[in-house]
C-alpha cells in the first residue's frame, strides 16, 4: 500500500487558508511539551502557565498519564452509555468521594457540564412548583462565565459574548459577586437556582468570598434553590482544594467540573447530590462521548497522580508562598500592578492598563499565559509546577514590569 503524500507547508498559512477567525492567537505554533515546558517550532522553550487554560493539571506528557491512556488506548476506547464500562463506574465512585453522596452525569466539556446544571435547575423548578415553566429562573453573577452554548452565554453577564446572538434564552437574573443582599433581591417564587463559578475565570480570577458562598447556602435552604457551582476551571485541585467551595466548608447541590479533570483528554462532568441525582430519568439528557472508557482513563489517572504526588497540598502551600512574592510587586509598581487576586495556582496580576502589550512582552521572556478579564493577566501553571518554576515565572514579569515601567 502506497503512503500518503505529505505537503509539508507552513503552519501559520495552513491557519490563514483553512482555520476559521474566531480567535486571537499568539504568533506561536506550539509542537511539544514535557512538564510544565513547551517548545514552538523554532526549538525556544516557555514556561506554560497557561497549562490550556487550567486543563493540563499534570503538565505535558506526565509518564503516569501517557502510560493509562497508552494501556486504555489498546484495550478499549469508546462503546457508548448504551452500555457500562469500568473506567465510568470507578470515575464516579472516586468524584463521589470527593463531592458527598449523590452521583455523576458524563460529558465532553465545561460547556455541557454547565448545560446539565440548567437543565437540572429546570427539572428542580418543575419538581418546586408542580408546573413546567412556572418556576425556571436561574440568578447568576455579573461578569460570570459558564460557556458558549446558547444555555452558557444566557447565563454569561458578558456583552462581548452575547452581542449578535440574540434573542438569548431567558429565565438568567444578575447578582453582584459576593455581594448577598443583591443575590437574595431577586428570588422570588419562580427562582429555581442560583449557579456562580466559585472563582471566576474569564471575569478577572475574583472568587467568592467564604462568607458570601455560606450566604448563598443559607439562601437556597430557604427557598428550596438549587445551590449549583461552576468549578470548570477552578476545580479539580487549581486552588489548594479539590473543589473551591471546600474553602467555604459547605456543600453545593450540583456542580460542573472539567478542563484539568481529564489532564488534556476532552471530559466533563456533573455531580448532583443524592436528593437531587433522580431528576435525570432514562432519556432526560445525554452525551454520545460522554464518559468513555479512554476519557476516563485519562481522568483516573489524573487523581491518582494528585494523591501519589500530593499535588493539592503542595498547590495550597506553594501557592500562597507564590501570592506573597506576587504581591510585593503592586509595591515595586504601584502604577502597573493594581491587585493580586486568586488563590493556589489560579492568579491575576490585575494591571492598570491594558494587559495585551505585557503578555506579548513575557511571552517574549520565556512566560505563556492569557488574560481574563480586560485587565488582567491570568497566572495557571500545572499543578506540578516547583516553587522553582513559581520563582522563574515571577523574575520574568518582575523583568518585564520594569521595562515597561
Amino acid at each position: 500500500m502506497s503512503q500518503p503524500t505529505i505537503v509539508r507547508t507552513n503552519t501559520a498559512e495552513l491557519y490563514d487558508a483553512y482555520v476559521m477567525k474566531n480567535y486571537n492567537r499568539a504568533p506561536l505554533t506550539l509542537v511539544r511539551g514535557q512538564g510544565v515546558t513547551v517548545w514552538d517550532d523554532t526549538g525556544r522553550e516557555y514556561l506554560d502557565f497557561a497549562a490550556g487554560v487550567a486543563v493540563c493539571a499534570l503538565g505535558h506528557c506526565h509518564p503516569a498519564w501517557v502510560a493509562a491512556v497508552r494501556h486504555q488506548a489498546g484495550e478499549l476506547i469508546h462503546v457508548s452509555n448504551l452500555y457500562r464500562n469500568p473506567q465510568q463506574g470507578e470515575l464516579a465512585r472516586r468524584l463521589v468521594q470527593q463531592s458527598g453522596p449523590g452521583r455523576v452525569f458524563f460529558c465532553n466539556s465545561g460547556a455541557e457540564s454547565n448545560e446539565s446544571l440548567l437543565k437540572l435547575a429546570r427539572l428542580h423548578g418543575v419538581r418546586k412548583s408542580g408546573e413546567e415553566g412556572k418556576c425556571h429562573q436561574i440568578i447568576c453573577a455579573k461578569m460570570s462565565f459558564h460557556g458558549r452554548t446558547f444555555g452558557g452565554m444566557s447565563a454569561t453577564s458578558q456583552e462581548k459574548l452575547q452581542k449578535g446572538y440574540r434573542p438569548l434564552l431567558s429565565g438568567f437574573a444578575f447578582g453582584e459577586l459576593n455581594n448577598l443582599p443583591s443575590f437574595a433581591d431577586l428570588v422570588d417564587a419562580g427562582t429555581a437556582a442560583i449557579l456562580v463559578e466559585t472563582v471566576q475565570g474569564e471575569g478577572g480570577i475574583t472568587p467568592c468570598t467564604d462568607e458570601f458562598l455560606r450566604g448563598l447556602r443559607r439562601l437556597c435552604d430557604e427557598h428550596n434553590l438549587l445551590l449549583m457551582f461552576d468549578e470548570v476551571q477552578c476545580g479539580i485541585g487549581r486552588t489548594g482544594d479539590f473543589f473551591a467551595c471546600q474553602h467555604a466548608g459547605i456543600r453545593a447541590d450540583a456542580i460542573a467540573m472539567a478542563k484539568g479533570l481529564g489532564g488534556g483528554y476532552p471530559i466533563g462532568a456533573m455531580w448532583a447530590a443524592e436528593k437531587h441525582a433522580d431528576l435525570f430519568t432514562p432519556g432526560s439528557h445525554g452525551s454520545t462521548f460522554g464518559g468513555t472508557p479512554l476519557a476516563c482513563a485519562a481522568a483516573l489517572a489524573v487523581l491518582d497522580t494528585l494523591e501519589r504526588e500530593a499535588l493539592i497540598s503542595k498547590v495550597r502551600t506553594q501557592g500562597a508562598a507564590w501570592k506573597t512574592k506576587l504581591d510585593q510587586l503592586i509595591q515595586e509598581f504601584p502604577r502597573q500592578v493594581k491587585a493580586v487576586t486568586g488563590r493556589g495556582y489560579m492568579l491575576g496580576l490585575t494591571l492598570h492598563s491594558d494587559p495585551a502589550p505585557y503578555l506579548a512582552a513575557l511571552r517574549e521572556g520565556g512566560l505563556l499565559c492569557p488574560m481574563a478579564g480586560g485587565n488582567t493577566i491570568r497566572l495557571l501553571p500545572p499543578l506540578i509546577a516547583t516553587p522553582a518554576h513559581l520563582d522563574r515565572a515571577t523574575d520574568i514579569i518582575r523583568s518585564v514590569l520594569a521595562r515597561k515601567g
